[in-house]
């Protein structure tokens, strides 16, 4: 017997600060992440009948999510010139806030848990926080070759989570179900349904993004894979080591002897100063436009983009990753234990092999980078409506860190500990770094704000950033130098 009521997520103020999430659709003109936020209003959503029992359960996340900037972010399309029709970012913090009238939602008695809510959501992260974590070791590995014309990998994995978060933030299909089972009159598609004028695009509009960023799924594939597939530490770490001609690259030619490819020919300063802005141009560059070409290609495909189950992403994803995700993080950490590549360990032609181990840690460190920007997202963001200080503050400090280690782990007095200490160190940096900072909010933060107000943040995030990488890895490199490491 089929059952009356279907489960849905229930969408709480809190998620709209997460700006992959509330990022309108493309389509809609050039708005503000801000604004986003303030025009999120619940009325615009036709509430059920007096005699319309509400057809699915509704997620009870906590208001905070509104301050993730991955759910509130404006649609990367659009022109400069025209308003968006949900704005921008600044002005949806400052009208919308979770003790705001529109915000508070009548009493629902069939509704999941908050405590329930949050663990589906905190799974989501952790699983998807690995894989993300996997796949930027991946496209390390897979661009770090001889002859490559772009010698930062991590370069590939910040526009592929950007691109992809791009998607995510102008798709409309997806994760249709899940907002019409909450809102039972929303728009078709915009491929499927013209406009008459730019008032009625805004109010067609409004209804998808308030219950979208409220789904743990896109909370974990949004914050979790794009955040973590993407590295603002290692950026700023690229831009330094060009900066110091320290940069490693890969071995294009055949040597008789043995050759590191961490040592590099003396050069001019004025090169390492072009070096650098390299780095940052095609970093940040290279992220916007996939940002937008990921918005367009949601756009592109819409009329043959599925739409996700909701009794089933409900019933068996939700639960499912719930168990992968602990499952998948406990093994590592026993795994970690026992650590493969040690003395005596598995080799491959004679040779020790350290990928295992170095792989191993990142799974380890990662949900904890992961969550750890989560929420201190949830916490610092909505503090300045024109600057994501909580994105800026897991940026800056991830960045720190990844220094500390870098030092650690080229120390020539031998405090890395060995391989094994090596191995952690890498992990910390590849996991924990890596899943704490984000590139790919970070270039849909800088899209989704004001022209001026984008300028000062990005400007700010990659002048402090490099500042500190300067403080903390030059004093290291120019004091007393660096080793290779035992580990590579």
């Amino acid at each position: 017997m089929r059952r009356k009521q279907k489960e849905d997520h229930n969408s709480s103020g809190e998620c709209e600060n997460l700006n992959g999430w509330a990022v309108p659709p493309s389509t809609e003109t050039d708005n503000k992440l801000h604004r986003r936020r303030t025009t999120s209003d619940p009325s615009n959503v036709r509430a059920p009948a007096a005699n319309e029992e509400p057809r699915e359960k509704n997620y009870s996340p906590r208001d905070e999510y509104e301050n993730l900037d991955e759910l509130a972010t404006p649609s990367p399309v659009g022109s400069i010139e025209v308003e968006r029709p949900q704005g921008f970012l600044e002005d949806q913090r400052s009208r919308e806030s979770p003790t705001s009238p529109q915000n508070k939602r009548d009493p629902e008695k069939n509704r999941v848990s908050r405590s329930l809510t949050e663990l589906y959501t905190i799974s989501h992260l952790i699983f998807f926080s690995i894989l993300g974590t996997l796949a930027r070791l991946g496209l390390q590995a897979l661009t770090f070759y001889p002859g490559a014309p772009v010698q930062t990998g991590v370069l590939w994995a910040n526009a592929a989570g950007s691109l992809l978060i791009g998607f995510l933030i102008e798709d409309r299909k997806l994760f249709r179900e899940h907002v019409s089972s909450s809102a039972t009159s929303l728009p078709s598609p915009p491929a499927q349904q013209a406009f008459k004028d730019e008032e009625q695009q805004k109010e067609q509009l409004r209804p998808l993004a308030p219950h979208k960023r409220t789904i743990p799924l896109y909370i974990g594939l949004a914050t979790g894979f794009c955040g973590s597939l993407t590295s603002f530490s290692s950026f700023t770490r690229d831009a330094f080591l060009a900066l110091a001609n320290a940069l490693p690259v890969p071995i294009s030619h055949t040597s008789t002897s043995s050759i590191d490819p961490t040592s590099t020919v003396p050069r001019n300063g004025g090169y390492s100063f072009m070096a650098l802005l390299a780095v940052i141009i095609t970093t940040v560059v290279l992220s916007i436009s996939a940002l937008l070409f990921g918005a367009q290609l949601a756009l592109a495909v819409e009329w043959y983009t599925p739409s996700i189950p909701h009794l089933f992403a409900r019933k068996f994803v939700d639960r499912g990753i719930a168990f992968l995700a602990w499952g998948s993080w406990l093994g590592a950490v026993l795994m970690a234990i026992w650590p493969p590549d040690r003395p005596g360990g598995p080799s491959y032609h004679g040779v020790q092999e350290h990928w295992r181990g170095r792989v191993l840690f990142a799974i380890v460190f990662a949900p904890l980078g992961c969550l750890a920007r989560f929420y201190l997202s949830l916490l610092l963001n909505a503090k300045i409506a024109s600057f994501p200080l909580g994105t800026f503050a897991v940026n800056i400090l991830g960045t720190a860190m990844e220094g500390m280690f870098w030092d650690l782990q080229h120390s020539p007095s031998s405090i890395g500990g060995g391989v094994l200490g090596c191995q952690v160190l890498q992990g910390m940096m590849d996991g924990f770094c890596g899943a704490t900072t984000t590139v790919s909010t970070w270039a849909a933060e800088l899209r989704g704000l004001k022209r001026r107000h984008a300028w000062v943040y990005g400007g700010a995030s990659v002048g402090v950033g490099l500042g500190v990488m300067v403080g903390v890895m030059g004093g290291s490199l120019w004091g007393r130098g660096w080793e290779r490491v035992l580990c590579s």
